[in-house]
């Protein structure tokens, strides 16, 4: 296939905006021209998620979408959702590739095979044979980097595909990961956010272990921030906290998932760690970190979720005050252990429940962000503007926003918070 125009639709975790910008790095240097997602291309590549029916939906959605736009476009389809059903979107019209997570490298060779539009190919879509390390990072998307450092999990939760789409868990060197981040340093962006699958889990493959890998990242010159993206409270050890304590590259930012606050509830998702144990990893950054900014997943309407099990999760999740959730209502995932589970909680109840977190959400984000107001801290603005102002984050990733300065885009300033508006962006006063 000739060189011509390529589009770029990322669904999901960050762990896929990764992968997504080493494809799109791939096609570039084959001569293609990268376009914006809304403009016509030659070429639409859908890197999808499939962590519930809605993400699958979307997914579909956007096929029927580019297609209506562009007839003529190749439609290209990899990720967790062309992995897990790949048939289902081979049928869709205008697909002409589906690619499994296992050969994702292998997407410019696929394309540029082709002849033109016609019957759909499934290239590697076998789910026993997700063994290869696909090694990713963006570059160049956005002020942050995201740098894959793991994929696959081990933990097979009973309501989760993500072991069937990832496989097992896997790592690359440590060594080869700084090599990335000096590779990310070189090209100007100054803060990487580590992301994988069971990030906390690295090292199945080499023996090494995360711990191992945030000391040597510590040490990446002309890097001046990293976040963990997620981590699961069993992982999340005293060393770990201690080092990112005591460290100023790494930000006082932690994303624990919970899931629920009944231990029966998680127990029938299979998780590894008791509500007790989870809120005395809280206690535990926060007697380290008393500044750090707490995201906390939770999934409402699971199978056999009570109204006494709601409460208990939302009496934990009050007490222990995060800055933010990311609240899931249950979603039936084919081929799961939940699918089999007695107790279906009704649509109209999750949906209450769902409102009654979002509220305790927009409580506990605003409260958190206005306990910053009057005082100094340090502010990364991006490349965002509206209504002539940008906008940045706190290391603890209060959001920020100042008078546009194109001079202080991608630049770490020292700022004075003032007054939260509706939106709990806090206005920020530069002062170097």
């Amino acid at each position: 296939m000739q060189s011509g125009r390529v589009s770029f639709h990322t669904l999901g975790c960050k762990l896929n905006f990764s992968e997504t910008s080493t494809l799109a790095r791939e096609f570039e240097r084959g001569g293609f021209v990268r376009v914006a997602p809304s403009a016509e291309a030659d070429i639409c590549v859908i890197n999808s998620c499939s962590v519930t029916e809605h993400a699958d939906k979307k997914c579909r959605n956007l096929i029927r979408r580019l297609h209506r736009r562009n007839p003529q476009a190749i439609i290209a389809v990899t990720g967790c959702y062309a992995q897990l059903r790949p048939q289902e979107i081979a049928a869709i019209e205008g697909v002409d590739i589906v690619l499994g997570n296992n050969d994702k490298c292998d997407l410019f060779k696929r394309v540029a095979e082709l002849s033109g539009k016609g019957r759909a190919r499934i290239y590697s879509c076998d789910t026993e044979q997700l063994t290869s390390f696909f090694a990713a990072f963006s570059s160049g998307d956005r002020t942050r980097a995201f740098l894959k450092v793991q994929d696959g999990c081990d933990y097979c939760c009973s309501y989760c595909t993500i072991h069937y789409a990832r496989g097992s868990s896997r790592n690359m060197p440590v060594a080869d990961l700084v090599r990335e981040a000096r590779q990310i340093a070189a090209a100007g962006q100054k803060e990487i956010v580590l992301t994988g699958i069971n990030t906390g889990d690295f090292g199945r493959t080499t023996g090494e272990r995360f711990i191992d890998l945030l000391r040597a990242l510590d040490a990446v010159e002309g890097i001046e921030r990293y976040r963990i993206s997620s981590i699961e409270p069993n992982l999340l050890t005293d060393e770990i906290i201690a080092f990112c304590a005591s460290s100023p590259r790494f930000m006082h930012h932690f994303h624990i998932p919970l899931q629920s606050g009944s231990d029966r509830i998680l127990h029938l998702m299979r998780r590894r760690y008791t509500a007790a144990r989870f809120a005395e990893r809280i206690a535990a950054v926060r007697r380290a970190m008393p500044d750090a900014f707490i995201g906390i997943d939770v999934i409402v309407g699971f199978p056999g979720e009570t109204e006494a099990d709601f409460r208990a999760t939302y009496e934990l999740l009050e007490g222990l005050e995060p800055a933010y959730l990311h609240i899931f209502p249950f979603s039936e995932r084919p081929g799961t252990p939940a699918v089999g589970l007695p107790g279906k909680v009704q649509a109209s109840v999750a949906t209450r429940r769902v409102g009654e977190l979002e509220a305790l959400c927009a409580r506990l984000h605003g409260a958190f962000c206005a306990r910053a107001e009057g005082t100094e801290d340090t502010v990364l603005f991006e490349s965002t503007m509206r209504g002539g102002m940008m906008f940045g984050y706190t290391g603890n990733y209060r959001r920020v926003k100042a008078p546009y300065d194109r001079s202080r885009i991608n630049t770490i300033c020292r700022v004075r918070l003032g007054k939260m508006d509706e939106s709990c962006d806090l206005r920020g006063e530069i002062l170097d």
